[in-house]
């Protein structure tokens, strides 16, 4: 347990696109002609989450907590990964005050998702749809997002200490 009122932490990933993965974003399935290629099941968005969260903990990253170099994670769906978080950021004291996101794609549109998405993440963090924000921008067709060969995330988490 730690003394600090409220802490932020920010998340990042990013991965490789391939014809025939299936695309998961937030837990929800996205259509498209693509998918995320990963250990796991290569969720972009909920990777970001929980580094953002395990960083506003204090805790160590994603690699360190869930490696991929484990059988036990091969193929994992990462809501189970985002319910383990959870589980360690409460452990550590906190509980989530609200997280903000950014999922940066070229294709396709994912807008008509978002809130499924939210709904989803919302679920599974047990928290408000109130809470999470996801928002989704392109690149301008520039870079590797711009080419279509892969998809990154960002996310701020703020954690509020649930023993004050």
């Amino acid at each position: 347990m730690t003394s600090n009122l409220m802490r932020i932490g920010f998340g990042f990933d990013t991965h490789k696109l391939e014809p025939g993965k299936l695309f998961i974003l937030g837990g929800v399935p996205v259509e498209h002609s693509k998918g995320s290629a990963g250990h796991s099941d290569a969720d972009v968005l909920i990777h970001a989450i929980i580094d953002s969260l395990l960083g506003a903990a204090g805790l160590p990253d994603i690699g360190q907590q869930f490696p991929d170099t484990s059988a036990e994670y091969k193929g994992i769906d990462s809501s189970i990964l985002l319910k383990k978080t959870l589980e360690l950021t409460r452990d550590a004291g906190y509980g989530i005050g609200n997280i903000d996101c950014t999922v940066v794609l070229q294709t396709p549109k994912i807008s008509a998702v978002i809130p499924s998405i939210v709904k989803s993440l919302s679920g599974t963090l047990e928290i408000s749809p109130g809470q999470i924000n996801v928002k989704a921008k392109t690149s301008e067709k520039l870079g590797f997002i711009g080419r279509e060969e892969g998809v990154s995330a960002y996310a701020v988490a703020l954690l509020v200490n649930s023993e004050q």
